[in-house]
């Protein structure tokens, strides 16, 4: 699962490039010997320095390595509010904006939420990600794009990606200008190799090698292109598919990821594992129930602006939480459901609930 590795190991270099773009006063103790270990002085905001794909995407049911995303249900719930439900933020306070939130979701007032108020309600917070994704791909693009002239080369790109590994931003330059060999560590060198792969599937035909803001945009989240989605679906089915078919069985999809189980609680996290995926297989992902998914049914699933999936999630989302099976939610049911629908638990959810709403 070598795709899978690189990604796991692009995850761990996110860290540093969130605090790249001439970020000073720090002391790089572990390089390359053939680069210089002078920092360049700079500063700049978290935004602009998220040069690297993110394995999770909100709004995304799966993630980039293969995972399955466990905050879907709130990121499709809350949108961009979903920072606002932290687990130790006040019960009471959070249980006014859950409320807010009912009354908008319950478009017609009848204080009922049926499955299409949930469907459009989903495609309205799947939009505010795809807004959010958008102002922060300028930012990431700009910083990449320092003269401005609207594209950036996989040079230009290398090179920023490097320096915010602790390289000389000037030095790499050079070298690469000149053709020399950078001589990277091995766990670097492929995370390259996977990131040069994504970047010229980015690249729209006909190819110029060369990316602007939206191809740049695709370049960081696939979910805003048909064709990087269905390369990230590729890579997924290749992760996962033992025999080479480029479809997956029950048995490859919830294969447990490498490692052994060592005690109970591992045991337990890789029993939550399995019953997690064969249920999302079986009542999700396999439309045409014939025991295989294969990379259109995948894409069809991974695919946040579906409308289709939006009433299929909408529905879900009622079931767990209609308790007096009208399917439809009434303002209590989502209170005592808030740690599905939000996160938090919001405690004495049934009292005063007529008065308050």
């Amino acid at each position: 699962m070598a795709v899978w590795r690189k990604l796991w190991s692009t995850n761990l270099l996110a860290a540093s490039l969130l605090f790249y773009i001439l970020l000073n006063a720090m002391d790089v103790h572990a390089r390359p010997a053939n680069i210089s270990t002078a920092k360049d002085k700079s500063a700049a905001s978290k935004d602009e320095n998220e040069l690297l794909p993110a394995d999770h995407l909100n709004g995304m049911k799966m993630e980039l390595d293969g995972h399955l995303n466990k905050d879907f249900h709130q990121e499709v719930f809350l949108g961009k509010e979903i920072e606002e439900f932290e687990e130790d933020s006040e019960p009471r306070r959070n249980r006014k904006k859950l409320i807010d939130i009912f009354t908008k979701v319950d478009f017609n007032k009848d204080k009922s939420v049926s499955a299409k108020e949930m469907q459009r309600w989903i495609m309205e917070k799947t939009e505010e990600h795809y807004q959010e994704a958008m102002v922060e791909n300028k930012n990431s693009f700009r910083a990449v794009d320092p003269d401005g002239d609207g594209h950036v080369t996989w040079d230009e790109y290398r090179v920023k990606f490097l320096a915010s590994k602790g390289f000389n931003e000037k030095e790499v330059a050079a070298k690469i200008k000149n053709n020399e060999d950078l001589k990277l560590d091995e766990e670097t060198q492929e995370v390259l190799e996977s990131l040069k792969d994504r970047w010229f599937q980015a690249d729209n035909p006909p190819s110029d090698q060369l990316l602007n803001e939206q191809e740049f945009l695709s370049f960081l989240h696939p979910e805003h292109s048909r064709g990087m989605l269905k390369y990230m679906v590729k890579e997924i089915v290749r992760d996962l598919d033992q025999d080479g078919d480029k479809k997956l069985t029950l048995s490859e999809f919830i294969s447990l990821p490498v490692g052994t189980v060592e005690n109970q609680q591992a045991q337990d996290i890789d029993d939550d594992w399995v019953l997690e995926r064969r249920k999302e297989f079986e009542d999700v992902i396999d439309s045409n129930r014939d025991g295989i998914i294969t990379m259109e049914e995948l894409e069809e699933y991974m695919d946040p602006m579906n409308e289709h999936n939006a009433l299929n999630e909408a529905k879900q989302m009622i079931a767990v939480a209609d308790e007096n099976q009208n399917h439809s939610l009434e303002l209590d049911e989502i209170l005592k459901y808030s740690q599905y629908f939000t996160g938090s638990k919001l405690m004495d959810y049934a009292r005063n609930v007529h008065e308050e709403f």
